[in-house]
Formats: C-alpha cells, sequence, structure tokens
C-alpha cells in the first residue's frame, strides 16, 4: 500500500522549495490549505503562484473518491467539534453547530467547506451563509442556518473571525453543512483569519487581495 503525503505545510525560509510543477501535482483542497498558510506567513511569492494554479483547478466539485485520497485527506484531520475545541470554542449544538464565538476575546470561528473556497482578484472568498430564496437553500432557515447567520452579522461587527478548513465530498443538491456524502474533518494546523463582507443578503468570508 503506497504510503500517504503528508498535508502541504509553509516553513519560513523554505518557500523556494515550492515549485509550479509540484504545486501543480497537489489536489485542490491542498492547495487552498497551502496558499491559507503562505498569506498567514507573509509570503507574497508562494501565495500569489498558488493563486496561478489554482486558477486551472476547478472552483466547486467532488472530491476525489478514490481509497489513497481518502486515506490521505483524512491523515491529522480532526472532527469538527474536536477542532473548534482546539481553537478554544466549544459549539452550541456539537451535532450541527459550524460556528462558534471564543469567550476570551469574542471572535467568531467558522467551519469552511474547503472545496467551496473561491480564488479571485490575488484573494480568497468562502460563502457563509445566503438567504433561502424559493427553496433553494433550506438550511438557511434551519436552527443552526439561523445560528450561522447570527454569527455572521457579529463577526460583521467585530471586524474580523477565523476561519478551519473542513474537507470531504460534497453531496450533489445539498449544502454540506447540512448533508455531506463524507466529511474526512478539519485539519488543525490551517487557520485562515479573514473580515466578514455581506453582499446584498449574502455574507462572505474573504482574505488576500479579495478583503481589500
Amino acid at each position: 500500500m503506497a504510503k500517504s503525503s503528508p498535508v502541504p505545510v509553509v516553513k519560513r525560509g523554505r518557500v523556494d522549495l515550492w515549485t509550479r510543477e509540484r504545486l501543480h501535482a497537489l489536489g485542490r483542497q491542498e492547495l487552498v490549505q497551502l496558499r491559507a498558510n503562505a498569506a498567514r506567513l507573509s509570503e507574497p511569492e508562494l501565495t500569489a503562484l498558488c493563486d496561478e494554479v489554482l486558477k486551472d483547478s476547478p472552483v466547486r466539485g467532488r472530491a476525489s473518491t478514490g481509497a489513497g485520497a481518502r486515506a490521505k485527506t483524512r491523515r491529522g484531520l480532526l472532527p469538527r467539534t474536536k477542532a473548534f475545541e482546539a481553537r478554544g470554542v466549544w459549539l452550541q449544538d456539537v451535532r450541527t453547530s459550524w460556528s462558534g464565538v471564543r469567550k476570551s476575546d469574542g471572535v467568531v470561528v467558522f467551519a469552511m467547506w474547503a472545496a467551496a473556497v473561491e480564488s479571485q482578484q490575488g484573494g480568497c472568498s468562502c460563502l457563509l451563509w445566503a438567504p433561502n430564496l424559493e427553496g433553494n437553500r433550506p438550511w438557511s432557515d434551519s436552527a443552526p442556518g439561523r445560528e450561522r447567520r447570527e454569527h455572521c452579522e457579529l463577526a460583521l461587527e467585530h471586524a474580523n473571525a477565523e476561519g478551519l478548513l473542513v474537507h470531504g465530498e460534497a453531496m450533489q443538491g445539498r449544502l454540506p453543512e447540512d448533508r455531506a456524502h463524507s466529511v474526512q474533518g478539519i485539519d488543525p494546523g490551517t487557520v485562515v483569519r479573514f473580515q466578514i463582507e455581506r453582499r446584498g443578503e449574502e455574507y462572505w468570508a474573504a482574505w488576500g487581495k479579495a478583503a481589500a
């Protein structure tokens, strides 16, 4: 059995090891993780290179379903509740909550579906909540959906928030926050710090140039 490769990370002083060819060999979720780490460590060259490679990757879609890919994705990942607790957040409902408030500083922490992260204008963004129009997003009207909107409004007032990337395989026609084909977990080593933007009735997380 082939040994799965570790989740890509960025270490200061070793950014030059990430060539374009090596980035193309990564999956899209791994690229998103790597870009988030590069931005957090203020490595603009690697961040820009990740953006270029991400343009050639599909913005949304199902994760690879091969056994090797699943083993690779699960390695080092934590369940949602454990990942939140590692950030000092205890969820109101451990079964359904996808966001929570850290009592120590009032920062809102969101779980974001990694495959839903969009690369645009040299930065990244991710839709956190949108209204249920003509029955297209019934989850938004559910208790966890209403909680998510409240947390978006709170984060908008706070001016910043944190995001944890959830890896898994989406289900056709369903929001992953509601139900997914599979959820592998959250990489505790990747924490995205972003701003909340309200675009019409939608709430988006934005970081990098996308938040400028």
